[in-house]
């Protein structure tokens, strides 16, 4: 289908999905700003806001929206199960082929969409809108890089230079993580497992006008923590590479202190020995902090905790066609 009867629509069909907490008074601009461009974006289109648990207002705002505009879906959680995990429940949900997650702190200017459309288009799985100039603190932006390096390296494709929570892929790719089932989720390694074609594309961010960031350096340390034991065995293959390098140089110590015994008639006094001892008791107490890290994940998913869990959700509508 054509708008006019003109130019061809980007896509064919598109469902956004946008992870809600705490936004209340963001909603009505995020939505407002959204009914002016996916008209010109697709056919059918679809936005999805998923509640993730908000103490404010969120979802009577979401209620209300709805019933102002058919193309627009509510979903409400039962509590606060993580900004990945209400995305996961979006994409489960998702109609239409083509799928954009995006914030709900109007920083993703929906404008910027049709750039990451055009890109999909060349045959890409996944393309991210990663921010021309990085809008928060020194020390964020630092650690967010961290975060991505390391997520690039966990999901096996280095070309991933951008990882972002602007997104746009192909909606069947969830199709690779239907039985996923576990408390913690981490929605572009979800991703990884049904393609390797991932590229991204500058994009201007917004700043944060309305609100503030749910993001602080702890939250930041759990979700690296959570991609490496979670979706990684590098941590146990460390631990085993340390444990084989002290052992050869426990080894080593061992030939010198038999060397020095039989050169000089003694060995050296107890502290030597003691600092020996609580190296060696220092490194297997950090390898079995990982063990148990790793015992810990296990025991998550074996409990069968779910990835969330819907309370409700506003009354289904025809898809809008543009």
């Amino acid at each position: 289908m054509t708008q006019s009867g003109t130019s061809p629509l980007p896509v064919e069909s598109l469902s956004v999905v946008v992870p809600v907490y705490n936004s209340q008074p963001s909603l009505a601009l995020l939505v407002q700003a959204l009914a002016a461009e996916l008209p010109a974006l697709a056919a059918q289109y679809e936005v999805i806001l998923v509640n993730d648990g908000s103490r404010d207002a969120s979802w009577e705002e979401i209620q209300r929206l709805c019933q102002l505009h058919p193309w627009l879906r509510g979903i409400n959680l039962m509590r606060n199960y993580g900004q990945h995990n209400a995305l996961l429940c979006g994409l489960r949900s998702a109609r239409f082929a083509v799928t954009v997650t995006m914030d709900d702190d109007l920083q993703h200017p929906p404008s910027e969409i049709p750039a990451m459309l055009a890109k999909l288009n060349e045959g890409y799985d996944v393309v991210y809108g990663f921010p021309r100039k990085l809008p928060h603190a020194l020390w964020r932006n630092l650690f967010s890089r961290l975060t991505k390096k390391v997520l690039a390296f966990v999901m096996g494709i280095p070309t991933v230079s951008e990882i972002s929570a602007f997104r746009a892929f192909r909606t069947h790719l969830r199709e690779a993580s239907l039985q996923y089932q576990s408390p913690g989720v981490i929605i572009d390694v979800l991703l990884s497992w049904g393609t390797s074609r991932f590229t991204s594309v500058p994009v201007h961010e917004e700043p944060r006008k309305i609100g503030r960031s749910n993001y602080n350096f702890a939250r930041l340390a759990s979700q690296v923590f959570l991609i490496l034991t979670g979706f990684s065995t590098v941590p146990l293959r460390i631990a085993s590479w340390v444990g084989f390098l002290f052992t050869l140089f426990g080894l080593a110590v061992f030939i010198y202190v038999v060397a020095i015994y039989f050169t000089l008639g003694s060995i050296p006094g107890f502290p030597f020995l003691a600092s020996i001892i609580s190296l060696f008791s220092g490194m297997q107490m950090f390898a079995l902090g990982i063990f148990g890290e790793y015992l810990a994940r296990i025991f998550d998913r074996s409990m069968d905790r779910p990835t969330y869990v819907i309370h409700q959700q506003t009354p289904p509508a025809p898809a809008k066609d543009a």
